[in-house]
């Protein structure tokens, strides 16, 4: 199985950096293929394309970051986004990102990390909605990171044992999201079986 952590911020100083990296040694301790795939690597233009990403098969898009980008998420059992929340929704580089292609991110299971001073809930519902629209299935529980800038020090550094007090909510969410994960591969082996 392999799982992508989709991080949602390409800013400056960003804190999705820190708790993916949290969630991606939470995951590789179980043995699975995990991997981090930055925004940042991915420079999509804003999306603008005459046609829509559901109407173009086999990963042809005509930008050439997004066919890359394409490859990457065709590649993928599952996801996990880590997203802020800004203004009571997601940043726009995620938004894009999901926009730009479609039959990529069908059929597969989406977990949701979030961070804000409420926990990012906001940005989570907007983000449960989208997938849907994609046709990837959110799982029920979610990760929320309150007041996420009580995690680090003056430098902008985690302080030691951060992730600690959310370590029990986390390790639920990954139960969830890799038993779904693995039912959902293991359906899909045995459909291609019988053709």
């Amino acid at each position: 199985m392999k799982i992508k952590i989709i991080l949602g911020s390409t800013r400056p100083n960003r804190f999705s950096e820190k708790v993916g990296k949290w969630i991606y040694e939470m995951i590789k301790k179980r043995g699975i293929d995990i991997e981090i795939l930055d925004l940042r690597d991915y420079p999509l233009p804003f999306f603008n394309e005459p046609i829509s990403p559901a109407e173009i098969k086999n990963g042809s898009y005509p930008n050439k970051v997004a066919r890359k980008w394409a490859s990457k998420i065709r590649e993928a059992d599952a996801f996990i986004i880590v997203s802020p929340e800004y203004n009571h929704g997601i940043p726009a580089v995620l938004k894009n990102a999901l926009d730009y292609i479609y039959h990529e991110w069908n059929k597969k299971p989406v977990g949701f990390v979030s961070y804000g001073s409420l926990g990012g809930v906001r940005a989570v519902e907007q983000l449960r909605q989208i997938c849907i629209g994609l046709e990837m299935i959110p799982i029920p529980k979610s990760l929320h990171i309150l007041n996420h800038w009580q995690l680090l020090d003056e430098k902008g550094n985690l302080k030691k044992g951060a992730f600690a007090p959310l370590r029990k909510k986390a390790v639920a969410f990954l139960e969830q999201f890799v038993s779904l994960a693995k039912a959902l591969k293991s359906a899909k082996n045995r459909l291609r079986q019988r053709k």
